[in-house]
């Protein structure tokens, strides 16, 4: 495994037999079996804020180190998530729909699942006081690369805005949904004041990638403890190539 690994979840929690949007669920179970792996392994797990450092290079790169994002803000996280990754002393970041909190994700109705809570204000105040890093998800939760340049950029910078607001903490990272980007989204993310961007282009990140661009291994519902350790070491390594300002949308399947 060369470079980071950053990993994406959704939700985690007990779900029913999951069929489509697999991406979007961890069973509970095997979310504490894989962090009970990385924490056997000794495998580093660095917060966002470390990663961006490293990839900078102003700090080291660490071998093998393993960044942990959860998508959307789901009130899962908290209540599932959260407990293990204390177990462990694991940091992790959490991209919240800013315009959205409190609400619900409407978005996966159309799909004919389940629309989960999402985290409200007091609740992203609460686990980032318990150390959990908090990055924009957008302000409402659209395909970016399908809206020109303004609208894009509101997004963007309304959503940053909004969460530093009522979070009283700088936001610096971006997480860009379903993977949607293109060049005018990254070029509202770095105008925005964002250091880095996540999608779901798959592949471990290392400092050739744009950092605005950065791709991330998802973690899907028929994971188990080996095929988590798999794509940490093995799968990807044919992919991921460096990308600079990348166009067209690079959605997850």
């Amino acid at each position: 495994m060369s470079g980071i690994s950053i990993l994406m979840y959704h939700q985690v929690g007990s779900f029913s037999d999951i069929r489509t949007h697999r991406a979007s669920y961890c069973d509970i179970g095997r979310f504490r079996a894989q962090m009970r792996a990385l924490h056997l392994l000794r495998i580093p797990v660095i917060s966002m804020s470390d990663a961006a450092r490293a990839l900078r290079g102003e700090s080291p790169m660490p071998h093998r180190a393993v960044v942990l994002t959860f998508d959307d803000g789901c009130r899962n996280f908290r209540d599932n998530a959260l407990p293990v990754l204390e177990q462990y002393g694991f940091p992790s970041i959490v991209y919240a729909i800013a315009g959205l909190v409190g609400g619900t994700a409407d978005w996966l109705a159309e799909s004919g699942h389940e629309t989960p809570p999402l985290m409200t204000w007091d609740e992203l105040r609460d686990i980032s006081r318990r150390g959990v890093e908090i990055g924009s998800h957008s302000l409402h939760h659209i395909h970016l690369a399908e809206h020109d340049a303004n609208v894009q950029a509101e997004q963007m910078v309304q959503s940053k805005a909004l969460l530093e607001h009522e979070l009283g903490l700088p936001v610096p990272h971006m997480c860009y949904p379903y993977g949607s980007h293109d060049l005018l989204t990254l070029e509202a993310a770095e105008t925005a004041g964002y250091s880095t961007g996540v999608t779901c282009q798959r592949g471990a990140a290392t400092a050739k990638f744009d950092r605005l661009a950065l791709p991330r291994k998802a973690i899907s519902f028929g994971d188990d403890t080996f095929g988590f350790l798999w794509k940490l070491f093995m799968k990807d390594a044919a992919k991921g190539q460096p990308v600079a300002r990348p166009r067209g949308n690079v959605s997850l399947s």
